[in-house]
């Protein structure tokens, strides 16, 4: 098992900025790929980033591509996400999520995790 813990959420003005962390308690990322993704109450979840095993060529969404910014650290037990002019509709509760995968083609899919935080709360005001 991997628990995952977000933190880093808040309420900002538009154009301001945040960084999120992912933590898992006790263990080393490395051998996992971790993503980052949202939802909106009432809206289905959405892909955010993805940091690969060696931390090189994260992939991003669209919507996010610019903005955001996916790392992880030397000791590779957290995982970051830098959000930059942040926008009212980045608001939602985002999530980090752990996953063995090993394929290229499938790490924006929710089942191709393994295991999810509980979420942080961003708030992004006009």
């Amino acid at each position: 098992q991997v628990q995952l813990v977000e933190s880093g959420g808040g309420l900002v003005q538009a154009g301001g900025s945040l960084r999120l962390s992912c933590a898992a308690a006790g263990r080393t990322l490395s051998p996992y790929i971790v993503g980052w993704f949202r939802q909106v109450p009432g809206k289905e979840r959405e892909f955010v980033a993805v940091s690969w095993r060696d931390g090189n060529s994260p992939n991003y969404a669209d919507s996010v591509k610019g903005r955001f910014t996916i790392s992880r650290d030397n000791t590779e037990s957290t995982v970051y996400l830098q959000v930059n002019i942040l926008k009212p509709e980045d608001t939602a509760i985002y999530y980090c999520a752990a996953g063995t995968y090993y394929g290229n083609d499938a790490y924006d899919r929710g089942p191709t995790y393994d295991y999810w935080g509980q979420g942080t709360q961003v708030t992004v005001s006009s």
